[in-house]
């Protein structure tokens, strides 16, 4: 059966912790598994999709003068961590038979190819999947400032948060029993209320450009494709001047 699709080229922003599940470090391939079947299920509808990956699950460069570093070389040792991600998630995507090419902000030519935007819009017409790692390249960029560049690079229509949660809320549901999920949201109320959703230079970056972005739990089948065909789940982040509404 014929299904409308809402969004043809989709940036995917993935974090490390995903891949963990319950162990909390490393890869669970189970939760891999279940990642790439929801990629495959959005990959035969044609649409065209590119992801950026994080790798807390593996070394959080944030987290790094705590344990003795210094910021930038944990920001460094955080980009290798996401390859390992990239890698791994390619392996995954390429035994269903989906081509998939890594794209490498910090040059390793023996396991991927350097960032060039053409290169990784071309490989997104010829119905490629496209993993960027290592963020940006550059120290003090999280990788949410990373998939928002990325996505204004390929000329994105959305940029998707999957996350372990299905929707932005008022207050950390896991802290506040009585938390109310927003169903929509413009970027200045993110930015105003402190939400969290991506860091400030990460929403600042769609803002100016006019980006959506729609935060969603990536943990249930078949959200990842619900989303692109148009269901309302999730929360919707962009700059239309609506008042922000939440659920009921």
């Amino acid at each position: 059966m014929f299904q409308p699709i809402k969004y043809r080229r989709v940036l995917l922003k993935l974090s490390g912790e995903i891949l963990a599940g319950d162990r909390g470090y490393g890869i669970d391939p189970q939760i891999i598994g279940q990642l790439v079947s929801q990629i495959y299920d959005v990959h035969e509808l044609g649409i065209e999709l590119a992801i950026v990956i994080g790798g807390g699950n593996i070394f959080r460069g944030v987290q790094s003068t705590a344990q003795g570093f210094d910021r930038a070389s944990g920001d460094y040792m955080g980009m290798l961590a996401t390859a390992i991600n990239a890698l791994a998630l390619q392996n995954m995507l390429e035994q269903r038979g989906i081509e998939t090419r890594v794209l490498s902000a910090i040059e390793m030519r023996e396991i991927a190819e350097s960032h060039i935007r053409r290169r990784a819009t071309r490989h997104l017409e010829k119905g490629r999947v496209v993993i960027f790692a290592c963020g940006t390249g550059n120290p003090y960029f999280t990788t949410d400032t990373a998939a928002s560049l990325r996505a204004m690079e390929v000329h994105a229509d959305i940029l998707l948060k999957g996350t372990k949660v299905d929707a932005v809320y008022d207050s950390d549901p896991v802290k506040n029993a009585n938390a109310k999920p927003y169903v929509q949201l413009n970027f200045m109320d993110v930015l105003r209320k402190d939400l969290r959703v991506m860091d400030a230079a990460a929403i600042s970056l769609c803002m100016d450009n006019n980006l959506p972005i729609i935060v969603f739990n990536i943990g249930i089948d078949g959200n990842l494709r619900r989303v692109v065909t148009g269901d309302q789940i999730g929360t919707l982040i962009c700059s239309e001047d609506v008042r922000s509404t939440q659920e009921s």
